[in-house]
C-alpha cells in the first residue's frame, strides 16, 4: 500500500504533465485520450461509453483544471521523510519497498513527461531481457504508454493496452479491414463474418493476453537495433520536436525494431501467430505503414498460399531500406554539431523526407496515432 500523500503527489505531476504538452494531440487525438482517461478516472471499461453531457462537462473541469497548473513545476516526491525527484524511478522504487507497485517516469513523443504508478502482476525474462507485466493503475497521464523499454526493462502496461485494443478494433480503417478481421477470426469473436460485440468483450482479455507478446518482441528489437539509436532520436527531437522530421525518424526507428531478427515480425514467422499478424498488419498506420510496404503486399499472397516465407521476405526487404535511411538521418544528424539547425533542417527535407514523396495523412495519422 503506497502512502496517500504519494500517490497524490504522483497523480498532480500526471495532471501538471497534461495541463503543458496536452497541445501535442491533434484535435481527435486529443478527445480520444481524454474519453478513455474520464473512463479510466471512473472505472469503466473500454467499452463502457460515458454519457456526452457528462464527458463533455468533465473535459471542460479538466481543461480549466490545466489553464490554473500549466506553470507549476513537478513536485518532489517525500519518501521515508526525504524528498526524491520524480524523475529518479530508481530511488522511488526503492522507496515503495516490497509494496507489489512500479513507479514509471520519463519522456513519451515530443517530450511529454510520463508519470503512472502501477501494480505488478507478472516478472520473467524474454530472450534474457526482463520483463514486467503491470496491471491496475492508480495514477496515469494523458498518453499512457502500453509499452516502454526503460534502461534495459521492458514495461507492458495492461491496462492501457486492453484500452489500445478495444478502440483500435472499433475504428480500424477499411484498408486495413481484412487483416484485422483475420485476426478477430482466429480469435472466434466473428459471427457469420461479422464483429460480434458481445464476444469481443467476453474474449478481450484473451486477446490482449494473446497479443502481449508482440510488444515485448517490438521492444526486444527496439534494444538490440543499434542503426538508428536512442541518442540519434534524442538530437533529432531536441532539434527538430514535433516535426516531419521527428515523425519520420520515430517511424523509421519504429520499422527497424520491429524487423530486427529478434523483433516482432521474426517471432511471428517462427511462431506462425496469425492473430497477431493480422492485428499487426491492421493496426500499422500513418508513416509505418507507408514505410513498411511490403508486409501488406507479402499478406495478400499469405492468405492464398499460408506461406510464412513471404512474410519473412517482406522482413528482410524492408529491413534493408530502413538501414540505408537510418544511415542517412544518422549522418545528417551528426551535422548539428558543425552546421546550423535550419541548414540541416533543409538537407533532411532534400535527403530524407523528398524522396520518401509522403502523403499528408500519413504525417497527420502519425501526430494522431498512440504514442
Amino acid at each position: 500500500m503506497v502512502e496517500k500523500t504519494v500517490l497524490e503527489t504522483i497523480r498532480h505531476n500526471c495532471d501538471i504533465s497534461d495541463a503543458r504538452d496536452n497541445g501535442i494531440y491533434s484535435i481527435c487525438a486529443l478527445v480520444l485520450k481524454l474519453r478513455n482517461l474520464y473512463k479510466w478516472e471512473n472505472s469503466l471499461e473500454p467499452w463502457q461509453e460515458p454519457e456526452s453531457a457528462d464527458l463533455l462537462a468533465w473535459i471542460d473541469r479538466k481543461e480549466k483544471f490545466w489553464q490554473a497548473m500549466a506553470e507549476e513545476p513537478f513536485a518532489p516526491l517525500v519518501l521515508n521523510g526525504t524528498e526524491v525527484e520524480p524523475f529518479d524511478q530508481e530511488r522511488i522504487n526503492q522507496g515503495l519497498g516490497n509494496a507489489g507497485l512500479m513507479y514509471g517516469a520519463g519522456y513519451g513523443r515530443s517530450l511529454k513527461s510520463i508519470f503512472f504508478l502501477a501494480e505488478i502482476l507478472k516478472q520473467e525474462l524474454v530472450e534474457g531481457c526482463p520483463v514486467f507485466l503491470l496491471g491496475r493503475e492508480s495514477a496515469r497521464e494523458l498518453s499512457s504508454p502500453f509499452a516502454m523499454l526503460r534502461d534495459g526493462v521492458i514495461i507492458i502496461r495492461r491496462d492501457p493496452l486492453r484500452f489500445f485494443f478495444w478502440d483500435q478494433i472499433q475504428e480500424h480503417r477499411a484498408a486495413s479491414r481484412v487483416a484485422v478481421r483475420h485476426a478477430l477470426d482466429h480469435y472466434g469473436v466473428l459471427r457469420d463474418g461479422v464483429l460480434d460485440q458481445e464476444r469481443l468483450r467476453d474474449r478481450l482479455d484473451i486477446i490482449v493476453d494473446g497479443e502481449i507478446p508482440m510488444f515485448v518482441h517490438h521492444e526486444i528489437g527496439e534494444m538490440r537495433q543499434q542503426t538508428l539509436d536512442s541518442a540519434t532520436l534524442r538530437r533529432v527531437v531536441a532539434a527538430f520536436p514535433d516535426s516531419a522530421v521527428e515523425f519520420v525518424t520515430r517511424a523509421v526507428k519504429d520499422v527497424l525494431a520491429d524487423t530486427h531478427p529478434s523483433g516482432l515480425v521474426s517471432s511471428m514467422v517462427r511462431e506462425q501467430k496469425e492473430g497477431s499478424l493480422g492485428f499487426y498488419i491492421g493496426f500499422l498506420a500513418g508513416l509505418r505503414r507507408v514505410l513498411f510496404p511490403e508486409i501488406g503486399e507479402a499478406f495478400d499472397r499469405f492468405l492464398e498460399q499460408r506461406d510464412w516465407r513471404l512474410i519473412e521476405q517482406a522482413r528482410q526487404e524492408c529491413r534493408s531500406r530502413m538501414r540505408d535511411l537510418a544511415g542517412k538521418i544518422r549522418d545528417l544528424t551528426e551535422r548539428l554539431d558543425h552546421e546550423g539547425a535550419e541548414h540541416v533542417l533543409q538537407q533532411m527535407h532534400r535527403e530524407v523526407l523528398v524522396p520518401l514523396d509522403l502523403p499528408i495523412p500519413a504525417l497527420q495519422g502519425e501526430s494522431a496515432g498512440p504514442d
